[in-house]
């Protein structure tokens, strides 16, 4: 079995990251924690933790990727919400079972090395949900 353990992060697509950092960082406060180039995910990512949470903001690398054609069909926004649980396996299983439209049938490797897996928004009522499974170091 699983457990859903928290909201791990909210996730805003942008096509500035400088521009969009001038809002998060400056105008809010928030920390940067740090930039790193997701190649699987073809995405740049500024980590700006809140309370045992982060905003995430993404920017694609390339022009033809998942997120690049989301930016440019939508602009920039809210893009994902993350919740992060104990068991991707079990999880994945159990949403399969239950006829869950995935993305990722398998988990994937993500931002910092974690394994993650997509939820199609059909099958969410609209939203884009990432499963995230992190190391202990991370909880």
């Amino acid at each position: 079995m699983f457990s859903i353990l928290k909201i791990h992060h909210v996730a805003i697509l942008v096509d500035d990251l400088e521009d969009s950092l001038s809002f998060w960082r400056d105008a809010l406060k928030l920390e940067l924690e740090h930039i790193e180039d997701v190649s699987g995910q073809e995405s740049l990512v500024a980590f700006l933790p809140v309370e045992g949470s982060e905003i995430e903001l993404v920017k694609p690398t390339s022009s033809d990727s998942g997120v690049a054609r989301y930016l440019a069909k939508r602009g920039p926004g809210m893009h994902h919400i993350c919740m992060q649980v104990d068991d991707l396996d079990a999880c994945l299983t159990h949403l399969r079972k239950n006829d869950v439209r995935l993305i990722n049938e398998e988990p994937v490797t993500g931002a910092g090395g974690s394994r993650v897996a997509f939820v199609h928004p059909e099958a969410t009522h609209g939203v884009l949900v990432e499963l995230v499974e992190v190391g202990v170091e991370e909880n």
